[in-house]
């Protein structure tokens, strides 16, 4: 149980921390919409791709590195999908216009506008397999510290040092993060791994809920300070954030042409 609470706990403050930087494609749809005071929408976006992050998270936890192994031959393929889904999605942004007689949601619609809103970020999330990277090293590197602070988190911080080498290319070593007597800290079975699916579970799901939190609290306070601003201003962000995506949509297409052309 021990294990389970420190882990749980490290997962959300993990989930919440990492979704603090307004710099990825789920941030820019969340803030867009959430200054247009649409905190609905900004609120089931996040679930959607809150999903995708415990998935991957999971994944990249547990050690399924052999589906990711099996699944990186049509990346580059997911990638440009990926890209045209934010070029669409940043066109339509940057084309937004607010009126703020018209802000409030057509309630003949409420269905197809929610599942429309939930797939959003969904696949927004989904068609970034960078992702998985990204929740793997920044997983092994949290890990890795509150193993070296003596905490007990079920030998979590050994079974990702084993999913980072996996993935490494065959004659590379994994980079050390925390000098070689962390472990050495507790002459206890801390290090041990023990219970590793539900351990990683349980990190996966508290991270995803740090995500919905911070998204939360995010579209809230936007929501509340967005009248501070005249209209024009919201406008201007706004279609800032549209141009934004079609970078992000740029730099995956450069990403998956690197892929495919090495």
């Amino acid at each position: 149980m021990e294990t389970l609470l420190t882990i749980s706990l490290v997962g959300l403050v993990v989930g919440f921390i990492f979704s603090i930087p307004v710099a990825g494609p789920v941030s820019i749809l969340i803030t867009s919409h959430a200054i247009k005071g649409e905190m609905h929408f900004a609120l089931v976006t996040a679930l959607g791709a809150a999903i995708i992050d415990f998935l991957y998270c999971f994944i990249a936890v547990f050690g399924f590195t052999h589906l990711y192994i099996l699944y990186r031959p049509i990346i580059p393929y997911t990638l440009l999908i990926g890209t045209i889904f934010l070029v669409f999605l940043g066109y339509r942004i940057m084309h937004m216009k607010l009126d703020l007689e018209a802000a409030e949601p057509d309630p003949s619609k409420p269905r197809l506008r929610k599942r429309g809103r939930f797939l959003t970020g969904l696949m927004v999330n989904f068609l970034n397999p960078s992702l998985f990277f990204g929740w793997l090293t920044s997983s092994f590197v949290v890990m890795s510290f509150v193993a070296s602070l003596g905490l007990n988190i079920g030998g979590l911080n050994t079974v990702l040092e084993n999913n980072v080498d996996s993935m490494k290319e065959p004659g590379t070593q994994v980079e050390q993060v925390v000098p070689d007597s962390s472990p050495k800290i507790n002459n206890t079975n801390h290090s041990e791994t023990a219970h590793p699916f539900w351990n990683s579970m349980a990190y996966a799901f508290f991270v995803a809920l740090g995500t919905i939190i911070w998204f939360y609290n995010f579209s809230k306070f936007l929501v509340h300070h967005r009248k501070k601003l005249k209209i024009e201003y919201i406008n201007k962000i706004i279609h800032t954030l549209g141009f934004a995506l079609w970078g992000f949509g740029t730099y995956l297409a450069y990403t998956a042409i690197k892929m495919i052309m090495t």
